[in-house]
């Protein structure tokens, strides 16, 4: 590894452009503090480009550097400010990718903002000139700035508690076609997949208030559904319903007419930015609601592996800034998800502390300073003769979510959420007699078809339909083998 050569005294400060690395961007003897933010990111540098240089350009960019040296620096604790590239790894079997460390000063960033966080990790970067493709992989946040965002209003415990729900999945469904259907219509839907055993159903992304079905109408006949539903089964039922909006003031206009109608939980997509999401956050934990994230138009930048930012990350920012619930992947369903990086995801939103896990490409340990879990969310393409694989690969605290898969069925909705309760309560007690679910549960989920007639339909019309495509966001680290001798 070549050492930093950072030009030294007044020569530093001489007008002119000289290479990032001799500005001090790059820094391979820095040993990381318990403060810094550190940022892992995915480099292919242009052609002729010295990774090490490449790096210390995107150190530079991303802090407190611009193409030509400025005498200003000089006003400034520069060798504080400065980010500092410590480390630039060849990605496995790449030869054209880097992995760079780059180490940022806690004081660079103002506490408990996302949008000030990303305005400097992903601002200008991304169009950098001197790399071809540039990702952001992992992040490791310290706990002194970690304890500056609140985190999910609601959290797992307590939301289990506030829907007496307990030692299973939660069950949910999107209402489908997501566009069209009058209010009284979608209020039907509704009524019928939590009559038929779903705790929750959820309005798409895309479902606002257009023409053909006004928010107000919406929000009133699925409350309405939601209610009868909890008198027909004794059991606490929700629906998302979904406050986006084009401004911040229609967004808590349709929370509040949310939470005096009665609603639980409210939702909101991705697209609304991390100042919106914080603040709907914020008006969530002060009125006791569960709040619920679309990850609407995250592929456009998390899907591709050598160019935008890695999922795992944004699962961090939004556990940080504050939703109980967010859809993650589910491995077997229709949308793009490695087995091994959808766990990533998965410990990333759940656990109290993540260890550094290669293989599920979690690169940094990480603290979360006390910070509620969020529910990580399953959907897109399952059906219930997955359930068993759902629940290996998923875990308990989590939420199901069929759509086709509940509202497809060839009996009609509620029997389509019957199916998906017998099936997942089947599983479930399979697991707690400490059966090999996983393996047997194709046989487990025949037998309990025995009983239900449409868990038996359900099987009939999807068998084992599956998507079996390669994904395109892998682990670049896999387990290691050893060989006795």
């Amino acid at each position: 590894m070549e050492m930093a050569q950072t030009i030294q005294n007044d020569k530093r400060y001489e007008a002119g452009v000289i290479p990032y690395k001799k500005m001090g961007y790059w820094e391979p003897d820095y040993q990381p503090i318990d403060t810094d933010i550190i940022a892992l990111f995915r480099i292919t540098p242009q052609p002729g480009v010295d990774p090490e240089e490449a790096a210390a350009a995107v150190a530079g960019e991303s802090s407190t550097a611009t193409w030509t040296v400025v005498w200003t620096d000089r006003l400034t604790a520069c060798e504080k400010y400065r980010a500092k590239a410590y480390r630039v790894d060849q990605v496995p079997g790449n030869e054209e990718q880097y992995f760079a460390y780059i180490a940022y000063d806690i004081q660079l960033f103002e506490p408990g903002s996302i949008a000030n966080l990303t305005a400097s990790i992903i601002g200008n970067v991304f169009g950098f000139k001197a790399v071809k493709a540039l990702r952001l992989e992992d992040m490791r946040i310290p706990t002194a700035y970690m304890t500056t965002y609140k985190g999910p209003p609601t959290g797992i415990v307590v939301e289990r508690e506030r829907l007496d729900k307990f030692g299973r999945p939660l069950l949910g469904a999107t209402t489908k076609p997501k566009l069209g259907l009058s209010g009284r219509n979608y209020g039907r839907v509704v009524y019928e997949a939590l009559k038929g055993g779903l705790d929750f159903v959820k309005d798409d992304e895309n479902i606002n208030s257009q023409p053909f079905m006004h928010w107000r109408d919406r929000f009133l006949y699925v409350m309405e559904a939601v209610n009868k539903a909890t008198a027909a089964t004794g059991e606490v039922k929700g629906h998302y319903l979904n406050v986006t909006a084009a401004t911040m003031e229609e967004m808590y206009e349709r929370a509040e007419f949310a939470k005096e109608l009665g609603s639980c939980i409210i939702m909101i997509d991705l697209v609304i930015g991390y100042t919106a999401i914080q603040s709907m956050s914020n008006w969530a934990r002060k009125n006791d609601m569960i709040l619920h994230l679309h990850r609407a138009g995250h592929s456009t930048y998390t899907r591709q592996k050598n160019h935008g930012v890695s999922f795992r990350v944004i699962s961090k920012w939004m556990r940080m800034a504050g939703v109980d619930h967010i859809h993650a992947g589910t491995v077997v369903g229709k949308l793009e998800g490695d087995p091994n990086q959808i766990a990533g995801f998965y410990d990333v939103l759940r656990e109290p502390h993540n260890e550094q896990n290669l293989e599920h490409g979690v690169f940094f340990d990480q603290d979360w300073a006390g910070l509620n879990k969020c529910m990580p969310v399953a959907s897109g393409g399952i059906h219930a003769g997955q359930m068993h694989q759902l629940l290996h690969y998923l875990g308990e605290d989590t939420i199901l979510q069929f759509g086709g898969g509940t509202i497809g069925h060839p009996d009609g909705i509620q029997a389509g959420a019957t199916a998906n309760r017998v099936a997942l309560e089947a599983m479930i007690m399979a697991r707690n007699e400490g059966r090999d679910y996983m393996a047997e549960g194709p046989d487990i989920l025949q037998k309990a078809a025995k009983d239900c007639k449409p868990l038996q339909h359900a099987l009939d019309t999807w068998k084992d339909i599956t998507f079996d495509y390669t994904s395109t966001d892998t682990p670049d680290f896999v387990p290691s083998t050893t060989t006795s001798v």
